[in-house]
């Protein structure tokens, strides 16, 4: 656990999943990438999915980022991507704090691809039928333009969308959409980081107290073999736009000691940074 101002933060894994060691690495050769990450026989590469869990106890406040890649998978469909998600992680993490779903008073939605937000809801009976909203009682944070794009995606990111993992919240009316480019936080102690290299309008929550800011990195640095500005995944649409994002978080982390929080990394929750912009090395891993 970490605490930042009035929150106590920890990133819980709730599962693991494999996508392509080319595509999480663009342009980069696999004779580079694979030394940090081994490939399988189908060249896919062993990744988590985090959840951030922000508690303000003064406040009464539980804050979920991001939810994973939820339980509503046929077995084909799971193994096409190795996803082994552990749907009771977070209600683990709840118990721990005294907690359960309907406790939960905040989800950040990052964005809504299936591996970041599956997780939002569950089949309400039977596989293929009906959704329901797994945090029930939550408001939903997600950024407008990020909802229309999901309603008119590229063909490039089509199938990153899943109209099951979010209509049911939108239905029950539970997502609070952030607008403009410069939205402010409706949380004390919560900022907002909006990045577009990846997918448009990713709404990236920075926790703030004491001096410390904990930004989680959502899409723009996945994993810690991801850290080299240049290192950018096949899957982002706009892969300069990411570079440009990197270097700025990094001129921030370096400079000002702002930590990283990853939600992909399947060892390493988090890293504070030293080195320069484009040559950044982890200075600390965070205990989160």
């Amino acid at each position: 656990m970490l605490t930042i101002g009035r929150y106590e933060i920890r990133s819980v894994v709730t599962g693991t999943f494999r996508l392509d060691g080319g595509a999480m690495y663009g342009v980069v050769p696999r004779t580079l990438w694979s030394k940090g990450a081994e490939p399988d026989d189908q060249n896919r590469i062993p990744l988590a999915t985090r959840t951030l869990l922000a508690v303000d106890r003064k406040a009464g406040r539980i804050i979920l980022t991001d939810t994973g890649c939820g339980t509503k998978w046929t077995p084909d469909d799971a193994e096409r991507f190795a996803i082994r998600h552990d749907g009771e992680a977070v209600t683990r993490a709840l118990h721990a704090i005294g907690a359960t779903e309907n406790d939960v008073t905040d989800v950040f939605v990052t964005h809504l691809h299936f591996d970041h937000n599956g997780g939002l809801t569950d089949w309400t009976d039977q596989p293929g039928g009906a959704t329901t909203p797994r945090y029930p009682k939550a408001r939903h944070w997600l950024h407008r333009k990020q909802w229309d794009h999901a309603h008119n995606p590229t063909p490039r990111d089509r199938a990153s969308y899943l109209q099951e993992d979010f209509e049911a919240i939108a239905e029950a009316g539970l997502f609070h959409f952030v607008d403009g480019d410069a939205p402010p936080s409706p949380l004390e102690g919560v900022e907002w980081f909006l990045s577009h290299g990846h997918t448009p309008y990713q709404l990236l929550p920075v926790f703030v107290g004491d001096g410390v800011r904990l930004v989680f990195t959502g899409d723009v640095v996945p994993t810690v073999g991801h850290l080299r500005p240049p290192w950018v995944m096949a899957y982002d649409l706009y892969p300069l736009t990411t570079i440009a994002e990197k270097q700025w978080l990094y001129e921030r982390a370096i400079r000002d000691g702002w930590l990283l929080a990853f939600p992909h990394d399947p060892k390493l929750a988090g890293v504070a940074l030293d080195g320069v912009i484009d040559r950044p090395v982890v200075a600390r891993t965070l205990d989160l």
